[in-house]
């Protein structure tokens, strides 16, 4: 006898199927009570079915709930219930899978609240008063300021889901100034020294980043003193924490929250391309509405102007026809002037020749009488000169005869 035939083989299939049907207990054949507080899943319905988790009210342990959408409809998100049903097994690769399927809400228990629980109460309170930063609008202001956009990512350790976040933030990740912090992200002390490490640094957004891991390194974040600090930092904060169902009280507190740290990424991204369009359809828009009122005011110039000049030529038209008659009538009225003149001036010269000749007339015969009156003068004159030449002629011949008779004395005297 060989040793195999001694030994019972098993595959793994066959395994989990021998424990798959050994777990046959009465509460798995039968209705049972179960209480808990209620959390809902993704909200996605599987085949008329959603599946949804409660959990002991004393630790972070939890059963996936199996609920129609008539009873979940009646479930408050985070009160605690006592549900009637029976349990549900299914095999999943080499686990078997426990599920409560629930059907009917028996009661729901009033919540007790613990003093961290207050607190925590009172640092959401906080939150609402202080109001939530918009990252979209923070980075469109900076954007449309051309300032930087400065980034501290916390990670932990020994992360590796910083690929994650840079493939998710793409082609964008130029457009901020991004710088990388790790600390044990599994531990609230050591977030919380990062924090203050981190405040005087001026950054402009805070993210504390993981890739995901199980709910009890997950409560960290539910951390009273965690949360003081992160609520009171003046940077934008936020949270990619890799839960999409559990939301920790930095989630609320934060002024985003991303399930995963490529959604991170991706939004940022997002928020990015979503500010390019704007700027590039902006830029068209305005290109359009720049055309649009430079056209309609070109229209509306031309219309003006097509007025103005219809008006200008009516007038200028209105004005040719009366400069025309204008002229015209001064041209008569210089006719007219000048007819008048030329007769006046035809009388004026017949009137200066006739008084002309008057005088002329007048003037000769005024000189003819002076003229004849200077003739008997000069007659006058000629006759007392004749008649006083002919005495000084008998007088020049007296003294001649004198003379020669002297004369002729003295020869006669000087030869005797």
């Amino acid at each position: 006898m060989t040793e195999e035939n001694i030994l019972q083989v098993y595959s793994p299939a066959s395994v989990i199927g021998v424990f798959n049907n050994a777990l046959r207990l009465p509460q798995t054949v039968s209705l049972i009570f179960l209480k808990g507080r209620y959390t809902q899943g993704q909200g996605k319905a599987y085949a008329g079915y959603y599946y949804d988790f409660l959990y002991s009210e004393s630790d972070t342990t939890s059963i996936s709930v199996k609920l129609s959408g008539i009873l979940r409809s009646k479930l408050v998100n985070g009160e605690v219930y006592i549900l009637k049903g029976f349990i549900e097994k299914s095999v999943r690769n080499s686990s078997i899978d426990l599920r409560f399927a629930a059907e009917e809400i028996v009661q729901q228990e009033e919540r007790q609240f613990s003093e961290e629980d207050l607190k925590r109460y009172d640092l959401i309170q906080a939150k609402l008063e202080k109001g939530s930063r918009d990252l979209e609008t923070f980075i469109r202001e900076k954007k449309l300021r051309n300032e930087p956009i400065r980034i501290a990512n916390i990670y932990g350790h020994s992360a590796i889901v910083q690929h994650d976040f840079n493939e998710g933030l793409n082609i964008s990740s130029g457009e901020f100034e991004i710088t990388d912090f790790t600390c044990n992200i599994t531990s609230a002390t050591s977030i919380l020294q990062k924090l203050q490490e981190l405040k005087p640094l001026q950054f402009d957004i805070i993210a504390l980043v993981r890739g995901g891991g199980d709910r009890q390194s997950f409560d960290v974040f539910s951390d009273v003193d965690l949360a003081n600090e992160f609520i009171n930092l003046e940077s934008i904060t936020i949270t990619a924490l890799g839960h999409t169902v559990d939301e920790s009280l930095l989630d609320k507190l934060a002024d985003r929250r991303f399930h995963v740290p490529h959604d991170y990424g991706d939004g940022l991204h997002k928020i990015i391309e979503k500010l390019r369009e704007e700027k590039s359809n902006s830029r068209a828009i305005l290109i359009d509405e720049v055309k649009k009122d430079i056209t309609k005011q070109f229209e509306e110039q031309v219309k003006t102007l097509t007025e103005q000049l219809g008006k200008k030529n009516k007038e200028f038209f209105k004005f040719q026809e009366e400069t025309a008659k204008h002229i015209t009538q001064i041209n008569e009225n210089n006719q007219k002037q000048l007819k008048a003149q030329a007769d006046e001036t035809a009388k004026h010269k017949a009137e200066i020749a006739a008084l002309y000749e008057k005088n002329l007339k007048s003037a000769i015969q005024s000189e003819t009488a002076l003229l004849n009156a200077k003739i008997e003068v000069v007659n006058t004159e000629n006759t007392s000169l004749k008649t006083e030449l002919d005495k000084k002629k008998s007088n020049v011949m007296a003294y001649i005869l004198l003379l020669v008779i002297g004369l002729i004395i003295g020869f006669l005297i000087s030869k005797f």
